[in-house]
């Protein structure tokens, strides 16, 4: 139904009042508000375009043309007559898909990737890897394909030498013959170009050269860069060859004669791909870092992206992994071994750039996350990107102006080609599909939002939001992460009512859109999930004491302790700085953690109690502070334990508070110094003989010294050697230095490092 968005959006909130007769659900209405591109991108596109400005649209049409037995597809094009033909690898096959959706086999490889295509009239040409050979395919009369091994008797596709056909691979159609026409000297073939004179022209890599093979087979050295590989090529409209390198990320033009120009040297390492459009705009995707040393690498030529060392499964992470010089897609292990990295992209990702027809360039695209594969421009202007490793194809319109037009099923989009009816066919790899896009847009369109929690049992009131069109919106709940485990079923909201979502109270939520074509094209803007957290109890996780620490008193922050959301329910991570210490042996530090489930604000209240008793005697209150300090000469020395005790009050209404709690482990305080008694002395010949006792009420003397005349300090142990007692007596003999006088000055300390001291004067006669 279409929608009036004014009255929508003069929703009154689902208020606290409605709810505050339940002292459960006490600390305040929030909003849960998505209505930025980060926010929408989280969620799940079904047939609608997200655009970076914040908003969701139906996106063209997207159906799946073909799914192939290949894992790779490298490359496509589509002739005058609407045939589509797709190079693939793992199994090397080239496709033919005709404008009624038949699919066959014209070719297949004896080598393991075919890595390019191109179209002259009536004649495909197909470059495969490793070691690449250029291969024409045509029509024949049933002759036997020597370098194949088929015949026209064949009527399926082969996988690997001996195995059965695919039953779900389209089949070999044996009218097709494949000669090898040309074999350069290196290790890839990377792209191929066709002119309008029939003229095909091959990137290479390792070395990157171009080559021009004209209509009657001759071939010819063309151009010669300096750069490891040559990865893609276009024509732009004056016949000059675009190209784009690996290595140093060079995009070159190169005239008709052969002469190159670099038109823009890349922030990045590698072109991945390039694509102009009608009035002379350049167009290049780039990923990778660059690096120190010959072709950008550090003495090891790196594997360009399409190579399949590129490819990683979906959902997995992008990791950093050292070049394998001479591996390609199949060999050394690299397939079929997980999740396959792309070569320099962590910390870089990937880039889009414009070269105007002037000459100037432009950044028009960058991200951390997504990889751009692939570009087609179309004739109004736009571009349109295919990227992995979501499988998504961006709409490019200007600088940081762009829209996810659409999304497919395989983890990254590989190539992208135009059809004369508008069509815009994409493949893809992880697997290797064909899918048609527009040019309508799809009459229908989902979108589900990811899944927020609010980290306790909420209850779930209106739905504030803003958009045009015919636009359906749901809503639905559950107590665990994932929706398809006995969540609540979607409960359509009445925009034109009162709006209310009327879900179970539940920890977690999510909304979905759908929107449909009429006369006001469908848009969501905004939605927003008011909700009332319960209140939870805070907890305190942990409490510490250490003797001879005294905390400094945190700057006050202007919300100390509570929500970051702003009322939103998206709460950003709290960050907090570690009480700063000094040492002080005078002060016991008091230091602990907590948390709060409904973000709320805390304060905090630190009790202790003594061996022994039985109540608990207040040290400090209204704390916000989780440090606090207390000089030790204020507690009898003995053993204690501290409790902390947090509160929400600061976040609720009187009498509505809830509160939590932790004791700390027993510790001792001991301040008081040891006592010397019966101190006295003797000489004894050569010798003073001294004998003492050190007593101390609490803990058990650690260790006593001497000192005689000012003289450095001695340690002595006591008479049964072992220092394990509070009481401990030492009887011992020192050296008497010469002189008629002597000062004996004796120490002890407990094992809180308290010192007691005295002394004594032996006289001469």
């Amino acid at each position: 139904m279409v929608q009036n968005a004014k009255k929508v959006a003069g929703l009154v909130l689902y208020g606290s009042l409605c709810l505050a007769a339940n002292a459960a659900f006490a600390d305040g209405t929030r909003t849960w508000t998505q209505s930025k591109y980060e926010e929408f991108s989280k969620g799940t596109a079904t047939g609608v375009a997200i655009n970076n400005n914040g908003s969701i649209e139906l996106a063209p049409a997207v159906r799946q043309v073909l799914a192939t037995p290949s894992t790779y597809i490298w490359a496509i094009t589509v002739d005058d007559k609407g045939n589509v033909y797709a190079a693939a690898g793992s199994p090397a096959r080239v496709y033919q898909i005709t404008p009624d959706g038949k699919a066959v086999v014209i070719f297949e490889a004896k080598e393991l990737q075919v890595q390019a295509v191109a179209v002259v009239g009536n004649v495909v040409y197909a470059a495969t890897a490793p070691d690449g050979k250029l291969y024409r395919i045509e029509r024949s009369s049933g002759k036997v394909d020597a370098a194949l091994g088929n015949s026209s008797k064949n009527e399926g596709a082969k996988t690997e030498a001996g195995a059965k056909p695919d039953k779900d691979s389209p089949p070999l159609d044996p009218s097709w013959s494949a000669t090898a026409v040309f074999t350069p000297k290196a290790k890839y073939i990377w792209a191929l170009v066709a002119d309008g004179q029939g003229n095909v022209y091959v990137a290479t890599g390792d070395p990157g050269e171009i080559h021009k093979l004209t209509p009657k087979g001759d071939h010819s050295l063309f151009f010669k860069s300096d750069e490891t590989h040559i990865r893609c090529l276009v024509l732009d409209g004056k016949g000059n060859v675009i190209a784009g390198s690996d290595g140093s990320g060079l995009v070159y033009r190169i005239s008709g004669a052969g002469e190159g120009f670099v038109l823009y040297s890349a922030p990045k390492k590698e072109i991945t791909s390039l694509a102009v459009d009608s009035v002379g705009g350049i167009y290049a995707s780039a990923a990778g870092e660059k690096r120190a040393g010959p072709g950008g690498s550090i003495g090891i030529p790196s594997l360009p992206v399409s190579s399949g060392i590129s490819m990683v499964a979906p959902g997995a992470t992008i990791q950093p992994q050292t070049p394998l010089a001479g591996n390609i897609p199949g060999q050394a292990g690299m397939i079929g071994v997980g999740p396959l990295s792309f070569p320099g992209a962590v910390g870089g990702g990937s880039e889009i750039y414009k070269i105007t027809a002037d000459g100037n360039p432009l950044r028009l695209w960058n991200s951390r996350d997504d990889l751009a594969y692939s570009l087609a421009a179309d004739t109004g202007g736009r571009l349109l990107a295919g990227t992995g490793n979501r499988g998504r194809i961006l709409s490019v319109s200007g600088v940081d102006d762009f829209a996810d037009a659409g999304k497919v099923t395989s983890a990254q989009v590989t190539a992208l080609a135009w059809a004369r009816n508008g069509v815009l066919y994409a493949a893809t790899s992880n697997l290797g599909k064909i899918f048609a896009i527009g040019p309508k847009a799809a009459a229908e369109g989902t979108f589900e939002s990811d899944v927020f929690d609010t980290k306790t049992v909420s209850r779930w009131g209106r739905v504030e939001f803003r958009g045009t069109g015919n636009v359906e919106l749901f809503a639905r709940s559950g107590n665990v992460d994932n929706p398809d485990r006995n969540w609540s079923t979607w409960k359509k909201i009445d925009l034109g009512k009162d709006a209310a979502a009327q879900v179970p109270a539940a920890r977690f939520a999510q909304w979905k859109a759908v929107l449909h074509e009429g006369s006001v094209s469908p848009r969501v803007e905004s939605v927003g999930l008011n909700y009332l957290p319960r209140n939870v109890a805070p907890a305190v996780d942990e409490v510490t004491v250490q003797a001879g620490v005294r905390y400094q008193p945190q700057p006050k922050s202007s919300n100390p302790g509570g929500s970051s959301d702003g009322g939103t329910g998206i709460s950003g991570p709290h960050f907090e700085s570690p009480p700063s210490s000094t040492h002080d042996r005078d002060a016991i530090g008091i230091k602990w953690t907590a948390h709060d489930d409904n973000d709320d604000q805390l304060v905090y209240s630190l009790y202790y109690r003594g061996d022994g008793e039985s109540g608990w005697l207040l040290l400090k209150d209204n704390v916000t502070d989780k440090a606090y300090s207390i000089d030790a000469s204020l507690l009898p020395d003995g053993g204690y334990t501290v409790k902390v005790v947090a509160s929400d009050a600061p976040s609720h209404a009187p009498g509505e508070a809830l509160m939590g709690m932790r004791e700390s482990a027993r510790f001792e305080v001991d301040t008081t110094p040891p006592r010397i008694e019966g101190l006295a002395a003797s000489v004894e010949g050569s010798q003073i003989h001294v004998h003492f006792r050190a007593v101390d009420d609490f803990s058990a003397i650690s260790k006593a010294e001497c000192s005689v005349d000012a003289g450095e300090w001695q340690y002595i142990e006591p008479v049964g050697q072992i220092s394990d007692s509070k009481s401990e007596d030492y009887d011992f003999r020192v050296v008497a230095p010469a002189g008629p006088e002597h000062v004996i000055v004796v120490r002890a300390y407990d094992r809180y490092e308290n010192l007691g001291a005295a002394k004594t004067v032996l006289k001469g006669k």
